[in-house]
């Protein structure tokens, strides 16, 4: 396909709620030195996408204070191969392929450009749909329990969403007693993935039932002086995303506390990349991990699919289909 007008692709050009997203006719891009384009078969949201279209927190304007960076949203991304640019190497048209696009975004469109780097070839077993849940979500999970082992007591804050689906049946394979916790409305379905225990954050507070060897935060929003009270001497807290005032204290006074303390608080840095969402790949492939799609959605839906993300009524992964 050359480039040209007509294919679709939804933007938006203040930040804002759902409603500042439209589906518009955009010129079919064209792929730079070190990039392909790809149509999508389908993307997968992540809460990053959520935060980006808000611009909140802070750090979610990163490269776009006042308007959006990038018009078009959506970085897992998986699809066929159409075009590519001078240097590509791994990769020729009629490839399919999968992986976190963050730098570039693009996913919820018909066609988007993509780094060479950020893709891998998608593996055969799986659909588009499912290949797509994988890249952002599965290698937060896969390094937030690095640490877990036989019978180490490991809480995953924010454990019925993508991220955490995938963390709490990585964190069992490694023999770990698993506590969930979010919303009543995800209770059922995080221990029908593998939860030891599960709470509700509206009705009890997980920073006082038990201290944990490790704690893999999705949402983080509290105190660190709560985080610490949750840790078992030795263990280790991490997050990933939550407001900027609660990473700065972690980084800040979680580190210092945690140090005195014998304990180890701070936030996750995470790797992206083929080598960081494959070997998530290949535990779906041999059925250890399950992958779980809560629903589908059109590229006309996408602003009810990043509504239903990011008011926490997920279960598992939403995942855009262009057609």
């Amino acid at each position: 396909m050359r480039g040209g007008a007509g294919v679709k692709a939804v933007v938006y050009d203040r930040y804002g709620l759902p409603d500042v997203l439209h589906v518009e006719d955009v010129a079919v891009p064209i792929p730079a030195a070190g990039q392909m384009r790809v149509r999508v078969a389908a993307t997968s949201i992540n809460l990053s996408d959520w935060e980006c279209l808000r611009g909140r927190p802070a750090y979610a304007r990163i490269g776009g204070l006042r308007f959006p960076a990038r018009r078009t949203l959506g970085s897992d991304i998986a699809g066929v191969v159409d075009d590519v640019g001078a240097g590509v190497t791994r990769f020729r048209p009629g490839d399919e392929v999968y992986g976190d696009n963050l730098a570039l975004k693009g996913g919820f469109a018909e066609y988007a450009i993509v780094a060479e780097s950020a893709m891998a070839h998608k593996p055969s077993q799986l659909t588009f749909a499912e290949a797509s849940t994988i890249p952002q979500a599965g290698a937060i999970a896969r390094q937030g329990t690095q640490r877990a082992v036989v019978s180490t007591r490991v809480l995953i804050n924010g454990a019925g969403g993508g991220s955490g689906s995938f963390a709490i049946q990585i964190a069992k394979r490694l023999g770990a007693h698993v506590t969930g916790v979010d919303n009543a409305a995800k209770q059922d379905f995080m221990l029908s993935v593998g939860a030891d225990d599960v709470i509700d954050y509206n009705r009890e507070d997980f920073t006082t039932t038990q201290p944990y060897e490790l704690i893999l935060d999705l949402v983080a929003h509290r105190s660190v002086f709560a985080y610490r009270r949750a840790l078992a001497p030795g263990g280790k807290y991490q997050c990933v995303g939550g407001s900027v005032r609660a990473l700065l204290r972690v980084l800040t006074v979680g580190s210092v506390i945690g140090r005195l303390t014998g304990r180890s608080m701070g936030v996750l840095a995470v790797k992206e990349g083929p080598a960081h969402f494959e070997p998530v790949a290949d535990l779906c492939l041999t059925g250890e991990v399950r992958i779980h799609i809560d629903s589908r959605f059109s590229l006309d839906e996408v602003p009810a699919a990043l509504a239903r993300v990011g008011e926490g009524r997920a279960l598992g992964k939403v995942v855009v289909c262009p057609s």
